[in-house]
């Protein structure tokens, strides 16, 4: 029997030959302070036009040569955010960071195979261990924009603390929440905050390995920091700490909501259909990821509510 992500491809060849041919991404390189740069992605979900463009990267043009944050959803990414690098700087490439372990943001490392990889201890175990099912997840949601895509899992583990590189200090500040292990990159030169996923700007936060309250304490980290810009790992650059309330603001509603709703009895059914207010609701892809992240959290929830209801019964 074919792998799946074969199968996948071959279908892309058969049906869907427009998309096979839509591998450029258009990456256009956003420089936010000197030597800094992003590229942005859309706030929607992955998909076959999309080809999973979805995330921020950003890299930093140093005196001894670039480093990079994160590498985006698929090999195609990788090879072509490297010749968007290319046509900034000639400088040589020293690092990539992979600030967690989500597909949009490791997948193309295999453009970077010729560096070393860090990341944190466990991203690279998050990785080793889920890389794969990410990555044959991406086919089925991306399709032919995956081909050739496999996963690279960091080569260097990196804890806490202080770099020196070309000029530029940067602070490495590893956090949770968002996932088991999420790293935080503030450059004391410039001021720019790569907060990777523990922010989002505009768009519906995600959940899939999420703890809300390690969450919402990465938030108030992040919102003693001095910086200048932040960049999320979704959505616009702010210079305030707009994206970092309105983060919080969404998980405390998503708890609130499902902790009322298990205490009142109500089913997944009834719970999967929201009552939000507006500041909520207008976020991006709010619909889809709201019931995802009901998926990911209520059943806990709910078990938890029954388990003290039980304990006072007693």
């Amino acid at each position: 029997m074919l792998p799946l992500r074969i199968v996948i491809i071959l279908y892309c060849l058969c049906f869907l030959a427009p998309a096979w041919g839509a591998k450029e991404y258009g990456l256009k390189p956003l420089e936010i302070a000197p030597g800094t740069y992003v590229l942005l992605g859309v706030n929607e979900h992955f998909n076959f036009s999309n080809g999973g463009n979805i995330v921020n990267v950003g890299f930093i043009v140093t005196d001894d040569g670039v480093i990079v944050i994160d590498s985006g959803p698929s090999r195609f990414y990788g090879e072509q955010l490297r010749a968007a690098i290319g046509r900034i700087t000639d400088r040589p490439i020293l690092k990539l960071f992979n600030t967690h372990l989500h597909p949009d943001h490791i997948l193309g490392n295999q453009a970077f195979e010729d560096v070393p990889i860090a990341a944190l201890a466990g991203t690279v175990e998050g990785i080793r261990e889920q890389g794969e099912l990410f990555n044959d997840s991406m086919y089925r949601l991306a399709g032919a924009w995956m081909a050739g895509t496999r996963v690279v899992v960091p080569t260097e583990i990196v804890k806490p603390g202080f770099v020196e590189i070309g000029g530029h200090r940067l602070e490495l500040i590893e956090l949770a929440g968002h996932s088991h292990a999420d790293l935080v990159i503030l450059d004391h030169a410039t001021g720019v905050l790569f907060a990777a996923d523990v922010v989002f700007h505009g768009r519906t936060p995600t959940t899939p390995h999420a703890d809300v309250g390690q969450w919402l304490q990465a938030l108030d980290t992040i919102a003693g920091l001095d910086f200048k810009l932040l960049v999320p790992g979704h959505g616009s650059v702010v210079t305030d700490a707009g994206a970092i309330a309105q983060t919080r603001n969404y998980l405390q509603w998503l708890t609130t909501r499902l902790n009322k709703a298990a205490e009142q009895g109500m089913s997944m059914a009834e719970v999967l259909q929201p009552d939000a207010p507006p500041s909520i609701k207008e976020l991006a892809v709010f619909h889809e990821e709201y019931q995802r992240s009901v998926v990911h959290l209520f059943p806990e929830i709910e078990a938890k509510v029954l388990e003290r209801g039980r304990v006072v019964q007693e």
